[in-house]
C-alpha cells in the first residue's frame, strides 16, 4: 500500500507542477465584463483540447497549460465573433485579456471544438466525450468525472450537494428515473451529453408558482449512431471458487426512437452483484408523492414485512438472484405519452452471524447475551407499472399512474443464545399493494392555475411467524428460577402448554390498508414578483388490524392460547380510522435577493380505534405555520432557510393493545390511548457551485425539535433478555440536530474535497420503571483526493474518520472507525483497462479493535474503443476475508456482529457490446 501511494504521489508531482497559469478578463466593446464566457485551450501538436474555462460575473478566466508549449486559444460568446490566436507558453504565467464585440454576421459559425461544459439559465450541459479517458463503462464512471457530479455511497447521484430525483434518456423517463438502476446500466460509450436540469419541473404549468429550487433532473442525449437501433451489452461468464462453481449472465438493452423507448435490464448469478437490493427494491416508489406532503400532517401507516436480517454493504455468505426488468415508453401523438415498467426480483441468500450485545445500565440485571445465528432468505417479488400524460393544449394536463407491487418471503433463522438455549425461527408473508395517482392541472389563464391531486392506496400484509424454543417439562414449576428453562416465564405468561418437550409458538397477523389523499390547489399570480396560493385538502386512512397466537402440541394439533400478562388478550381485531381536513394559504413575493414564501394551514383531525368493544376517539383542531426564505446570493450560490411544524400521527400497530409476538426475545402490546405529537423542524443550506475555479460547496444544518413524542416503554423480566414493550406519550421533548458540509475543488486535472457530517439527538427511554436521558452524538469526516487524466493513469484515494458516542446516563460509550481506501484504474496501449480498489476498515470500541480489508481487481481487453467483443477478467475479495465486524450502540446496549462474506472469486467474463 505504501508503494502504491509513493508512485500515485510521484505520478501527481510529474503530470502537474510542470504547468503555467494562462488568465485574464474577457468584456465587451463598452468594457462590461461578460459572465459565462468560453474559453478553451487546443494543444496544437496533439490537436486535444487540454484545457477550458467559463468566466465568472466579473469576467475572469483561467487555464491551466503546459510549459514550452503550442496552443489555440479560442474565446466565444453568444451574439459575440469568436476570437481565435496561438499563444505560446514559457514557464511564466501569463495574463491577457479580451475584448469582444457584437457579431451582426448572418453566416452559420462554424464550430472546431465543443466546450466540455456550457452554461444556459438553469440547465448545465456536459461533453461527454471530454471526460473520458478510455476506461469508463457505464454512466456512473462518466457522471463520478464531471464537475459538481458526486456518486454516494448508497449509489445515487448527487449535484451540488442535491440529490438527483429523476434520471431522463433523450427526454424520455428511465425507470421512473431511478439514479441506481441508471448509472449502473447506461452504457457509457451510448452518452453523447448530459444535461442537468436545475429547478426542475415535472409540470411545466407549474414551474412559475411551485418551489423547485431543490429539484434536479438528468438528461442523457444519445449518441447520433444510437438512436433508432437497439443497443447496450449482453455479458456471460463464469468461475469458480471454494464455494463452488460460479456464473453470470447479464442483458442490458436499449432501444430509442423519437416515438418509443424500450429498455431491458436482466441479471443472473450467484457471485452477489445485485442489480437493486431488497431495500432499494421496496424504496422504489415508481415516482409516487403524497399530495399532502407539505400540508403538516404526517401520518405513519407502518411497515409489518418480515423484517429482513439486511445484508451488510450488500455482502453475504451466500447469495444468489435473479432479476429482470422492462421499461416503455410510447408516444402516439404529441398531446398523449404512455410508459410503464415492470420488475421481477428474486434472491436466494444466506447469511451467518455471531454478535454479543451488552446491556450498558449494569443495575437492572440484564444479562449479555452472545448469538450464533444462521439465516436462509428466499424472496420473490414483482412490481408494474403504468403511467398516462394526456396534454390536448397548453392550458390541460392529465396525468394517471397505478403502481401494484407482490411478493413472497420467506425466512429461516436458526440461533443459539448463551442465554435462551437453541431458537428455530420461521417468518413467512404473502402480501400485495396498489398504488394510484389521478392528477389535472388546468390554467385558465396567465394568472389563474388550478391543480386537482388525488392518489389512493390498498395494501394488504399478512406477516406469519414461528419460534420453536427448548422445554424441560420437569422444572416447570421448580422454585428456584436458575433450574427452570429461561423461556418458562415468558411461556407462563402466554399461557402454553409447559407440558410438551418444546414450545411451539406461532402467531398470525394481518393489516389491511385504505388511504385516499386528495387535495386542490389554487394560484393566482399577482404580479411579476408575487403570487398567492391556497389549498383545501383531506386525508383519510382505514387500517384494519388481525392477530392471534396460538401453540402447535407435540401430537400437532393446536393450543389457542390465554396470556396471562396484566390480563391483556393475545388477539388483536382492531379498526383504526383516521381523518384529517385542511386548508392551507400560502403568499410568495420575490424582493431583491430575496424569495419569501410564509404559510398557514389549519386542520380538523379525528383518530378513532375500535377494539374489544371500546372506541376510543381523539379529535381536535390544530393550526400550522411554515416558512421557506430563499436568498440567491449570485447566480450559482443559494441560502435557503425553511421551518415548518407538523402534527405526527402513529399507525394502526401501536394502538393494537392486544400482545404481539416481535420475535423470540421481544413482545409487544400497544395502547389504545395514544396522541398524536407535536414537532418544530428548522433547516438552513447553503449551495454553490463556481465553475470558474470549479469550487463546489454545500452545508446545512437541521434542528428539530418533538413534543409529547411516543416512546416504548421496556419491561425486562428478571435475568433475561426478553422484554415486553409499550408506547406511550412520554410528555417530554425530544431533540435533534444535525450538520453537513462538503468543499470540494479542481486544481487542473486533480479534485480534492473534504466532506463531514454531525449528528446529536436527545430523547428519553424508559427501562423497568426507570426513566433517563439518551444524548447520541456521531460525527464522521472524509477527505478525497483524485485525479482525470485523459492519458495517465488515474487514482481516488480517500479517509473517513468517524465516531459515535452515545450515553445512556448510567454508561458512556464510544466508537471510532477509521476506514481509508484507494481505486487506480488505466488504460494500458488502449487496449487493456485495468482496475483496482482497496478498502480497510477498523473500529475500536473500549479498547478493543477490529479491523478487515477487501481488495477486488479486474482486468479487461477491448481491441478497440468500437470493437464489438470485449474479454474481461474479475476477482473480488482477493485477500479472501471471512468475514466483517461492526459495532453498534442504541438507547440501552452495545453490540459487536460478526458477519460472514462470500469467499474470493475469480470470473472470465465475455461482454459483446450492440
Amino acid at each position: 500500500m505504501k508503494h502504491i501511494l509513493t508512485t500515485l504521489l510521484l505520478l501527481v508531482a510529474s503530470t502537474s507542477f510542470a504547468q503555467v497559469k494562462f488568465e485574464g478578463v474577457v468584456k465587451d466593446s463598452t468594457g462590461v465584463a461578460l459572465e459565462l464566457a468560453n474559453v478553451i485551450a487546443i494543444n496544437q501538436e496533439t490537436k486535444i483540447l487540454e484545457s477550458y474555462a467559463i468566466t465568472n460575473d466579473k469576467g475572469r478566466y483561467k487555464l491551466n497549460l503546459d510549459v514550452n508549449s503550442s496552443y489555440s486559444i479560442k474565446v466565444s460568446y453568444i451574439g459575440m465573433q469568436q476570437i481565435s490566436e496561438t499563444v505560446n507558453t514559457k514557464e511564466a504565467g501569463i495574463t491577457k485579456d479580451y475584448i469582444m464585440t457584437i457579431d451582426n454576421s448572418l453566416d452559420e459559425v462554424e464550430i472546431t471544438y465543443e466546450m466540455p461544459v456550457t452554461i444556459s439559465g438553469d440547465t448545465i450541459t456536459y461533453n461527454a466525450d471530454s471526460f473520458k479517458n478510455g476506461t469508463e463503462r457505464k454512466l456512473g464512471d462518466v457522471l463520478e468525472k464531471m464537475p459538481g457530479v458526486e456518486i454516494n455511497d448508497d449509489g445515487e447521484v448527487e449535484i451540488e450537494g442535491k440529490k438527483v430525483g429523476k434520471v431522463m434518456i433523450d427526454g424520455k423517463e428511465f425507470f421512473d428515473g431511478d439514479t441506481k438502476l441508471a448509472t449502473k446500466n447506461i452504457p457509457a460509450n451510448a452518452i453523447d451529453k448530459v444535461q442537468v436540469l436545475k429547478n426542475y419541473s415535472e409540470v411545466g404549468q407549474l414551474s412559475g408558482v411551485t418551489n423547485n429550487q431543490d429539484n434536479i433532473a438528468i438528461n442523457i442525449k444519445l449518441k447520433e449512431g444510437k438512436k433508432n437501433f437497439w443497443f447496450g451489452t449482453i455479458t456471460a461468464g463464469a468461475g469458480d471458487s471454494s464455494s463452488g462453481e460460479l456464473y453470470l449472465a447479464q442483458p442490458k438493452l436499449f432501444y430509442y426512437s423519437p416515438k418509443k423507448s424500450i429498455n431491458f435490464i436482466g441479471d443472473l448469478n450467484n457471485i452477489g452483484e445485485l442489480a437493486l437490493s431488497r431495500r432499494d427494491i421496496f424504496n422504489f416508489s415508481g415516482g409516487f408523492q403524497q399530495p399532502s406532503q407539505q400540508s403538516g400532517t404526517n401520518i405513519s401507516l407502518g411497515s409489518n414485512d418480515l423484517g429482513f436480517r439486511q445484508l451488510q454493504n450488500n455482502q453475504a455468505k451466500s447469495i444468489n438472484t435473479k432479476f429482470g426488468a422492462a421499461n416503455f415508453s410510447y408516444s402516439p401523438k404529441s398531446t398523449l405519452d404512455v410508459s410503464g415498467f415492470a420488475i421481477f426480483a428474486s434472491s436466494r441468500i444466506e447469511l451467518q452471524e455471531n454478535s454479543a450485545v451488552l446491556y450498558t445500565d449494569q443495575t437492572l440485571g440484564i444479562p449479555d447475551e452472545n448469538t450464533q445465528s444462521n439465516t436462509q432468505q428466499k424472496s420473490d417479488l414483482g412490481l408494474v407499472k403504468f403511467s398516462a400524460k394526456y396534454k390536448p393544449n397548453a392550458s390541460n394536463q392529465l396525468d394517471y399512474d397505478i403502481l401494484g407491487r407482490v411478493s413472497k418471503d420467506e425466512q429461516l433463522n436458526g440461533t443459539f443464545s448463551n442465554v435462551i438455549g437453541p431458537i428455530d425461527q420461521n417468518e413467512e408473508t404473502n402480501p400485495y399493494k396498489i398504488n394510484q395517482n389521478l392528477n389535472y392541472y388546468y390554467t385558465m389563464d396567465e394568472d389563474n392555475i388550478f391543480a386537482l391531486s388525488i392518489q389512493h392506496l390498498l395494501q394488504d400484509e399478512d406477516p406469519f411467524y414461528n419460534a420453536l424454543l427448548q422445554n424441560d417439562p420437569s422444572n416447570n414449576t421448580d422454585a428456584d428460577p436458575n433450574n427452570r428453562d429461561p423461556f418458562d416465564d415468558t411461556a407462563q405468561g402466554l399461557g402454553l402448554d409447559g407440558t410438551q418437550v418444546s414450545y411451539d409458538v406461532n402467531q398470525q397477523k394481518r393489516v389491511k390498508t385504505n388511504q385516499v389523499d386528495a387535495k386542490v390547489d389554487y394560484w393566482n399570480i399577482l404580479n411579476k414578483k408575487s403570487d398567492i396560493n391556497f389549498t383545501v385538502g383531506t386525508i383519510y386512512s382505514n387500517q384494519q388490524f388481525d392477530s392471534n397466537i396460538f401453540q402447535t402440541l407435540d401430537d400437532g394439533s393446536e393450543l389457542d392460547t390465554n396470556t396471562t400478562i396484566t390480563g391483556l388478550s393475545d388477539v388483536n381485531d382492531i379498526k383504526y380510522t383516521f381523518s384529517d381536513l385542511y386548508l392551507g394559504a400560502h403568499y410568495r413575493f420575490k424582493t431583491g435577493k430575496f424569495t419569501i414564501s410564509p404559510g398557514v394551514s389549519a386542520h380538523a383531525y379525528s383518530a378513532v380505534n375500535d377494539q374489544f368493544s371500546t372506541k376510543t376517539t381523539d379529535n381536535f383542531f390544530r393550526v400550522l405555520p411554515d416558512l421557506n426564505v430563499r436568498i440567491q446570493l449570485k447566480g450559482t450560490e443559494t441560502l435557503n432557510l425553511s421551518y415548518k411544524m407538523q402534527t405526527q400521527f402513529t399507525d394502526v400497530n401501536q394502538f393494537a393493545q392486544g400482545l404481539v409476538l416481535n420475535n423470540y426475545n421481544s413482545t409487544f402490546r400497544g395502547n389504545p390511548d395514544l396522541e398524536s405529537s407535536l414537532a418544530h423542524n428548522i433547516n438552513l443550506s447553503y449551495f454553490s457551485f463556481n465553475m470558474f475555479n470549479y469550487t463546489n460547496v454545500f452545508a446545512f444544518i437541521n434542528y428539530s425539535k418533538n413534543i409529547d413524542n411516543i416512546r416504548n416503554v421496556s419491561e425486562f423480566q428478571p435475568g433475561s433478555v426478553i422484554r415486553t414493550s409499550t408506547p406511550y406519550n412520554s410528555g417530554l421533548d425530544d431533540e435533534s440536530l444535525s450538520a453537513s458540509g462538503r468543499f470540494q475543488r479542481r486544481f487542473g486535472k486533480l479534485q480534492a474535497s473534504v466532506r463531514g457530517t454531525f449528528n446529536y439527538s436527545k430523547f428519553n427511554q424508559f427501562i423497568n420503571s426507570q426513566v433517563s436521558v439518551n444524548e447520541n452524538y456521531s460525527q464522521s469526516y472524509t477527505a478525497e483526493f483524485r485525479s482525470n487524466f485523459r492519458e495517465a493513469p488515474n487514482f481516488k484515494l480517500r479517509y473517513t474518520y468517524g465516531l459515535s458516542d452515545n450515553d445512556q446516563g448510567t454508561r458512556r460509550t464510544k466508537i471510532y472507525t477509521n476506514a481509508p481506501s484507494a481505486e487506480f484504474d488505466a488504460l494500458i496501449f488502449k487496449k487493456f483497462t485495468f482496475k483496482t480498489d482497496y478498502t480497510y476498515n477498523r473500529q475500536t470500541l473500549e479498547g478493543n479493535s477490529n479491523s478487515f480489508g477487501l481488495w477486488n481487481a479486474n482486468l479487461a481487453y477491448r481491441k478497440s474503443s468500437d470493437s464489438k467483443w470485449e474479454y474481461e477478467l474479475k476477482a473480488t475479495n482477493l485477500l479472501d476475508t471471512d468475514s466483517r465486524v461492526q459495532n453498534s450502540n442504541d438507547a440501552f446496549s452495545v453490540s459487536t456482529s460478526e458477519y460472514f462474506i462470500q469467499p474470493r472469486f475469480v470470473t472470465a467474463r465475455f461482454i459483446y457490446n450492440l
